[in-house]
């Protein structure tokens, strides 16, 4: 069973839960804050067991706890940014593996700058329908349609992958140029797809990756995406070492049944397992 813990019970090798419910970074609509608890709910409602696909069972082994929210609830700024990246650098010095949920797509520059400090050549697999390099939006350079540019400009990332998107604009464009991102958007994309990193890796998951007939419940619908399936066998089939993940913009307001909770509940199965390796 997944437990509840602290960051001190926390050892080396083991799976850290943790939850990041901010929202107040999002461009269009408010409702990515709730999901951490409604991913928690699906994995635990007793409608599916903890067991990945490879045979890996979550609640078999005391290795994956859970050690809550981050107080960020309703706050926006540098402030929360800043407290995701000092909770997030607080897991990792444990030698553990963190796996966050979001939240909307903005944290993920705190998360990855502080496994970026602490891994050498750390890689970046981004899964998501939008780059999510803007330099700027209108709620300023920390939204999350930006985050990946500001994690690029630290000038600690190795590589950075993009799959899965479908929305690139002439200025996104000229950053993934400027900073070297590589691109595998939806009209390139094909199913036997398998990047190989050297090096650590971590993988950032927006929702609206996946086609919103397999996950309705994001902000931003964006018709043309991949299903459950193909990101499911890219997590399996990647090669390098996966060292850290988020799955981020769930928007409950917008999930009917529930459906997107559950396959985002899939997917943390799928990356704990990858995690425990």
């Amino acid at each position: 069973m997944i437990t509840n813990a602290t960051i001190q019970d926390l050892e080396a090798g083991d799976v850290a839960l943790m939850g990041v419910p901010l929202d107040l970074h999002s461009s269009f609509l408010q409702g990515p804050a709730f999901a951490p608890n409604r991913i928690r709910e699906a994995l635990h409602s007793g409608a599916a067991n903890l067991t990945a696909e490879d045979g890996t069972d979550l609640g078999a082994t005391d290795r994956v706890k859970d050690t809550g929210d981050l107080d960020v609830f309703e706050q926006r700024g540098p402030e929360p940014i800043a407290a995701i990246e000092t909770g997030a650098g607080a897991r990792i010095d444990t030698d553990a593996r963190l796996l966050s949920l979001g939240g909307d797509h903005s944290v993920a520059y705190p998360l990855i700058k502080a496994h970026a400090d602490r891994y050498e050549g750390l890689n970046v697999l981004h899964i998501d329908a939008h780059p999510d390099l803007y330099d700027q939006q209108d709620i300023g350079p920390l939204g999350h349609g930006c985050p990946f540019a500001r994690v690029m400009e630290t000038g600690k990332i190795k590589r950075l992958m993009q799959v899965g998107i479908r929305t690139m604009n002439a200025h996104q464009r000229e950053q993934a140029d400027r900073f070297g991102v590589e691109v595998v958007d939806m009209r390139n994309w094909h199913s036997d797809l398998t990047p190989e990193f050297d090096g650590p890796v971590y993988l950032s998951l927006d929702l609206d990756g996946l086609d919103p007939a397999f996950a309705p419940g994001v902000s931003h619908h964006e018709p043309g995406g991949l299903s459950t399936r193909d990101v499911i066998d890219l997590i399996a089939r990647f090669q390098g070492q996966l060292i850290g993940a988020d799955i981020v913009e769930l928007n409950p307001h917008r999930d009917p049944y529930g459906i997107t909770a559950m396959v985002a509940a899939k997917m943390v199965k799928e990356i704990g397992a990858r995690l425990l390796r």
